[in-house]
């Protein structure tokens, strides 16, 4: 992400609040009142979002990570690809002998 879309992002997100404020005090909410919802829709808004953060990070569902596996899982199948078939027979059967060791 660019910091002008950080800086954008920033923007929306006051210009959001004041929104919500004025929204309120519209609806009959006096400047004191509308004051303490808005921060608390905000906050929840927030919480909310830093929650899926949290939760993208734990579960390593990161674009990163993402990036990442789909990268190494091409250069396995790369590999793969431009293997000989006497090398892949070899590979399948260390494959089946790996197999057996941890089943036995």
């Amino acid at each position: 992400m660019r910091r002008i879309d950080v800086i954008g992002i920033g923007i929306g997100i006051s210009a959001a609040g004041g929104a919500i404020y004025l929204i309120l005090k519209l609806a009959g909410l006096d400047s004191l009142n509308a004051g303490i919802w808005s921060q608390v829709i905000f906050l929840g808004g927030l919480l909310g979002w830093v929650s899926t953060y949290l939760i993208r990070a734990v579960t390593h569902n990161m674009t990163y990570n993402r990036q990442l596996q789909d990268y190494e899982d091409a250069v396995l199948q790369k590999r793969l690809a431009e293997m000989t078939p006497e090398e892949l027979e070899k590979l399948q059967a260390e494959v089946e002998a790996e197999k057996r060791k941890d089943e036995g």
